[in-house]
């Protein structure tokens, strides 16, 4: 996975050419960092890369309950588990 390129730009380009910014979020897959007095204030992307970004951290944010339930103990074996399972489809009807 590539590093994801930046721009930073003065606020006044926001108002001033959006649709130039909008089309380098979107096609070159660019966080634009916008700046307020010098300072970096938000950061705009285009929607499949934040969507893309989303997953990640979602996708990261599970593995880090996962490897914190395997520190602590929460886990079972996978064959206690299917056990489990068995007997409540058998008593389900199912």
């Amino acid at each position: 996975m590539q590093p994801l390129q930046e721009t930073i730009r003065p606020s006044a380009d926001l108002r001033n050419h959006y649709s130039e910014i909008s089309k380098c979020c979107r096609e070159k897959n660019e966080a634009v960092i916008i700046t307020v007095n010098g300072r970096g204030d938000t950061v705009s992307l285009g929607y499949e890369e934040y969507q893309r970004m989303k997953s990640r951290i979602e996708l990261l944010e599970i593995l880090a309950e996962a490897e914190e339930d395997v520190n602590t103990g929460r886990i079972a074996p996978v064959k206690d588990t299917f056990n489990d399972l068995r007997k409540v489809l058998k008593g389900s009807g199912i």
